[in-house]
């Protein structure tokens, strides 16, 4: 048997899920994971089904197949194999602690994703990527040529086939055009206090005011800065006994963790977009360890 997973979205009516199980049981193919959610304020519905099907099935047959049934309901869908790699691009500025953290679980297979290639701005990391086997791409970025380099950062997107963009603390403000073209395809990650403290050192800033909760947040880009849809969050508590420099090395920590799980969700095809909110399924017990996260 293979295995494959199944997204829907479409508008919340009746005969979805009886649509959808009489397909899948037409095909021969055998339900092992399901979750679904109506979301009451938007009347949008989603689903993500993972099921075995015999092996002369295929993600074009299913694709052409369902077509039909879909059309009544108005659905965006997709098939996906399970265990397949998606292609990911990372760009990243001079802060590494999220890169390396992702070169490192997709080396292991924590992650399901195949790296394809690493943008920056600066030199920083050329050497990391190169010696992981990954094509490094320098892109100076300045206000004078900031729309040739969003072009040569394209370039690079559709050569290396990338289905996901990572921003793995890229010190760059996207364009409007970028984001929009790209919607859905970025992830983000940024610190997240109580106060916020914007600008630079946002750290020595926390410290300062005496922050007892260190978080991060990661969520899709969107042309609205940092305020794209959330996947993932946590925090970290802090104690007054703690110095500036454990408030930066405990953030980068919790960057790197929350970054690698909103990615791992995206990634299984458990994270789908509900106007400004996400729908993000958790994984169940039985389907963890064939995703793998560490």
């Amino acid at each position: 048997m293979s295995k494959f997973v199944l997204t829907v979205q479409c508008k919340s009516q009746r005969g979805l899920v009886a649509a959808v199980s009489t397909f899948l049981m037409e095909h021969g193919c055998n339900i092992t994971d399901a979750a679904q959610f109506d979301d009451a304020e938007t009347g949008s519905f989603f689903a993500r089904l993972a099921f075995e099907a015999p092996e002369s099935e295929s993600l074009e047959q299913f694709n052409e197949d369902f077509a039909p049934v879909a059309e009544p309901f108005d659905m965006k869908f997709g098939f996906h194999e399970q265990g397949s790699k998606m292609k990911v691009l990372i760009m990243v500025s001079r802060f590494g602690h999220c890169l390396n953290d992702l070169l490192y679980r997709s080396r292991i297979g924590a992650l399901p994703v195949e790296i394809v290639g690493v943008i920056s701005n600066h030199m920083d990391y050329q050497k990391v990527v190169v010696n992981a086997d990954i094509p490094f791409h320098y892109i100076k970025v300045t206000k004078e040529n900031k729309p040739e380099a969003e072009a040569a950062q394209m370039r690079v997107i559709e050569e290396t086939g990338a289905e996901l963009v990572v921003l793995a603390r890229y010190m760059q403000v996207l364009s409007d055009e970028m984001c929009t073209k790209m919607s859905g395809r970025i992830i983000n990650i940024h610190h997240s206090f109580l106060p916020s403290f914007k600008g630079a050192n946002p750290y020595k800033q926390a410290f300062q005011k005496g922050v007892k909760l260190i978080g991060a947040t990661s969520h899709y880009v969107t042309a609205d800065l940092d305020e794209g849809p959330i996947i993932e969050q946590d925090i970290v508590r802090i104690t007054h006994a703690q110095s500036s420099a454990d408030y930066v090395s405990l953030g980068r920590d919790v960057e790197s963790q929350v970054l690698a799980r909103a990615i791992h969700a995206h990634a299984n095809h458990r994270a789908f977009l509900n106007g400004n909110k996400s729908v993000v399924f958790p994984a169940s017990p039985g389907s963890f360890a064939s995703e793998r996260m560490g």
